[in-house]
């Protein structure tokens, strides 16, 4: 593989280098993060792309989907995130209803979160009815990444979690929002649970990167939620998620250690080394 882009461990990850990864054949790594230390951990680690997901609203806030979480704690959590970032991409995942009404309440939104943030652009979910609205923003120099497939804000249209894009229509409709949305500006596109094909597909067409989540392993990189990563969430076992700790369960026995050490009075005095 040309080793061009990976060269520079101090690169500053940004639309460029991420164009010249995808053509290059080097994959792009990303995850989410939500507060300081993870953000500064993710980013020491090398990943180019770091994503403050509106997942927020389930990992971090217990919410059974991410509709509830506004886009004030949006825009709190992607503040701290990119406080602790020297290298990655910082991405602020854009909250339902902050750009779906219309192409100026998105610009300000949008416009919003870039500049109280300080982020490195924004993702928003949708197809082609977002052309207008992702030009515009490209126009006044906000990034945007795109999401198709599963989208998890029209969880009440969809109705459920499954793959989307298994039959013909379906898959057709993805494929061409991919076409479009890439002609409207954005530089990378997230595709979530879609069929292996269908996500190779769209990988091998458009010049822009693909991050998938349980889209197959010909895209051009890959995102998972770091909770679901580490094995801290026992509830949600989606079926694409490689768990690389078993975190929940280390915590807990490691709770249980202190629990027990405090009521045992096994704390040494402050005279003593720990």
């Amino acid at each position: 593989m040309p080793s061009s882009v990976q060269k520079d461990e101090n690169r500053h990850i940004t639309t460029k280098v991420l164009y010249s990864m995808k053509k290059e054949g080097e994959k792009i790594t990303m995850l989410t993060a939500y507060d300081y230390l993870t953000g500064k951990f993710l980013d020491a680690a090398g990943v180019e792309l770091i994503l403050v997901g509106d997942s927020l609203s389930n990992v971090i806030q217990g919410n059974e989907t991410t509709l509830p979480v506004t886009l004030e704690e949006m825009i709190y959590h992607t503040k701290i995130v990119k406080k602790a970032v020297e290298k990655a991409m910082v991405i602020a995942d854009m909250t339902f209803m902050s750009y779906q009404v219309g192409v100026l309440d998105a610009v300000s939104n949008c416009g919003r979160v870039m500049k109280e943030t300080g982020c490195d652009g924004i993702k928003m979910e949708g197809g082609n009815y977002l052309s207008e609205t992702i030009r515009k923003l490209v126009e006044i120099g906000i990034p945007v990444m795109g999401h198709l497939g599963l989208t998890p804000q029209s969880i009440n249209k969809f109705g459920s979690y499954k793959t989307r894009g298994v039959d013909k229509e379906e898959a057709d409709q993805i494929f061409n929002d991919s076409i479009a949305l890439e002609k409207a500006g954005c530089f990378s596109i997230v595709l979530e649970k879609i069929p292996t094909a269908l996500g190779k597909k769209i990988s091998k067409t458009i010049k822009i990167p693909t991050i998938g989540i349980g889209a197959g392993p010909y895209c051009d990189g890959q995102v998972l939620v770091s909770h679901d990563m580490l094995g801290m969430i026992e509830e949600f076992k989606p079926r694409f998620v490689r768990k690389y700790m078993n975190l929940a369960a280390d915590m807990k026995e490691a709770f249980r250690h202190y629990i027990s050490d405090v009521k045992e009075n096994k704390f040494p005095s402050k005279d003593e080394s720990y």
